[in-house]
């Protein structure tokens, strides 16, 4: 496949797999509701995903280390988001900190 195929393609089954959650959020939240336990757990399970996803991306760069001053700046994003900094301000301030890092030569 061409890789405008595969992007394509891609987009096509995030745009349904989008819809097919906003379609059903609120039916799949009412079947849960009976088992809390159940709902914790798929809570978990979304977080633990999005964390994954992050660190993946923080640390790789294709198959190889991304360099120190990537991790850097999505730990200092972590924790500003954590301490409950505006959004804008954690984009700004954890890009400075990657890219002052990387000026100053921390690869």
């Amino acid at each position: 496949m061409s890789d405008l195929t595969v992007l394509l393609l891609g987009g096509l089954v995030l745009a349904v797999g989008t819809y097919a959650m906003r379609a059903g959020g609120g039916a799949i939240g009412d079947l849960l509701e009976p088992y809390p336990r159940l709902q914790l757990a798929v809570e978990d399970a979304a977080v633990l995903i999005l964390g994954s996803v992050m660190a993946t991306s923080a640390i790789t760069d294709g198959q190889s280390f991304a360099g120190w001053a990537r991790p850097a700046g999505v730990a200092l994003s972590g924790l500003l988001a954590w301490r409950g900094v505006p959004l804008p301000v954690v984009l700004l301030v954890a890009a400075a900190a990657t890219a002052g890092l990387r000026a100053l030569g921390v690869a």
